[in-house]
């Protein structure tokens, strides 16, 4: 059955336009509470949000489908997706929802689910979801409609929770950190756990106004950020996405440290504190080559999964790894979390700042990244990457590369983008072979 709703991290569109609609919202809660009702007990579901306007809609919208089904709601408000993904699993509720589009601009929405387990979706769950929502809705009658509340600890649980990931005897004192929360779900309890835990934190992003997320601060915008780490001669700066499932580094010079050199210095300290599991680390085929032989170099492996949190979580799990992630910042660490969380993977690096007593520039660059180029070119339709003239281009890019580098083409799970990645040794030649793809592309676009 194809997809109509769901990609490869849930449902993400452009908010009141096409699917992403609150008659869509309406339907997955309908479709999603019946799929769901399983057992005679009360039936729950938890239901989190980013700080976007279109949260108020589509979590009302949500409300109204699950409770027209029998299922009762849990409100969280304004939380990350892994506490959505924690909440679900410690309430017993059988489905948690996340309202947010992660790195998105605030015009964009999306929604994410959980089984009751804490981990996103299968297909095949995601797939009878979607069949269920082109079907006449089985609502229920009299008192068995559902009820819906808002809980007010659920930051406070939270934040004791992701606490939770480090020893006892590691504290933050002395540090100065910069926390940028991309005026995100994280606004609050990322420097709040930052600063229970004994640093000074200098915290920006942390005014969202319902339009401003994403908006020239978090994971994807670090101008900001790195501009106040400079200005404040701090230690180190932290820097989460919208929904706070990603976190990218700043160091005390200014300089950025993605989720390839995250993932070493987790997965290298995993294995000397002999924490790691399953020999190694599980990245995705965009993660560079360095790491590859950087973990390789310390008798570790590197899993390469499809791109999307998703697949390198299944990786992990079918593998039985612990540590994971995406060089774009995702960090799943399984020891603690279900799904990708930027405020403990933060967590992690702040504690082995401190027990190394090193400087974040000397910590957290493990290895010298090949010369990597990745270029996004956007289509209006069609399939461009079956033309003929993108095929050669890419045959040509491979037979180049062969030996020396990798190329990897894909079109975007949640945008109409098709992503051209080529590294090697040689930087002319990984920029010639990714310019000369991207248009072809764009001349078949």
């Amino acid at each position: 059955m194809a997809r109509r709703y769901f990609g490869t991290d849930g449902i993400r569109g452009r908010a009141n336009d096409g699917v992403m609609s609150a008659e869509t919202a309406m339907k997955v809660g309908q479709a999603a509470g019946r799929h769901f009702l399983r057992g005679d007990h009360r039936h729950r579901v938890v239901i989190g949000k980013d700080t976007r306007l279109s949260g108020y809609m589509m979590e009302n919208a949500l409300v109204a489908g699950f409770t027209s089904v029998g299922m009762d709601v849990v409100l969280l408000g304004p939380m990350p997706t892994p506490a959505v993904a924690l909440l679900t699993r410690e309430m017993r509720a059988d489905l948690g929802v996340m309202i947010s589009a992660s790195h998105n601009p605030f015009d964009d929405n999306g929604i994410k689910l959980f089984g009751p387990d804490g981990f996103k979706l299968s297909d095949a769950d995601e797939l009878a979801i979607e069949q269920a929502m082109s079907e006449a809705p089985v609502l229920a009658k009299g008192s068995a409609v559902g009820r819906a509340r808002r809980i007010d600890d659920a930051r406070g649980r939270y934040i004791h929770a992701i606490k939770q990931s480090l020893p006892d005897d590691v504290r933050l004192d002395g540090l100065k950190i910069v926390v940028d929360c991309a005026n995100g779900a994280a606004y609050n309890v990322a420097p709040s756990a930052i600063w229970e835990l004994g640093a000074d934190v200098i915290a920006i992003g942390v005014e969202p106004n319902g339009t401003n997320i994403n908006d020239g601060v978090g994971s994807t915008s670090l101008g900001t950020l790195k501009e106040r780490v400079l200005a404040e001669g701090a230690d180190i700066g932290i820097a989460l996405d919208g929904d706070a499932d990603r976190l990218i580094v700043v160091d005390e010079q200014g300089e950025t440290v993605d989720g390839d050199q995250i993932m070493a210095l987790i997965g290298s300290r995993y294995a000397e504190a002999g924490l790691l599991k399953g020999g190694g680390v599980v990245a995705t085929v965009m993660s560079n080559l360095g790491l590859e032989r950087f973990l390789n170099g310390i008798g570790l492996e590197l899993v390469r999964a499809k791109v999307g949190d998703r697949y390198v979580l299944e990786a992990m799990r079918a593998g039985g790894y612990n540590v994971g992630g995406e060089q774009s910042g995702h960090m799943i660490l399984l020891d603690h979390a279900t799904t990708g969380d930027g405020c403990i993977a933060a967590l992690q690096v702040l504690g082995a700042l401190v027990q190394s007593g090193k400087r974040a520039s000397e910590l957290l660059h493990l290895f010298d990244p090949v010369p990597q180029l990745l270029k996004n070119v956007r289509f209006s339709g069609g399939k461009p990457l079956d033309d003929a003239r993108v095929q050669a281009a890419i045959a040509d890019a491979e037979k180049t590369l062969d030996g020396r580098g990798r190329l990897v083409i894909r079109p975007s799970g949640t945008e109409p983008v098709i992503r051209v990645m080529a590294e090697g040794d040689d930087a002319a030649e990984v920029q010639r072979v990714v310019e000369d793809i991207c248009a072809a592309v764009a001349e078949a676009a």
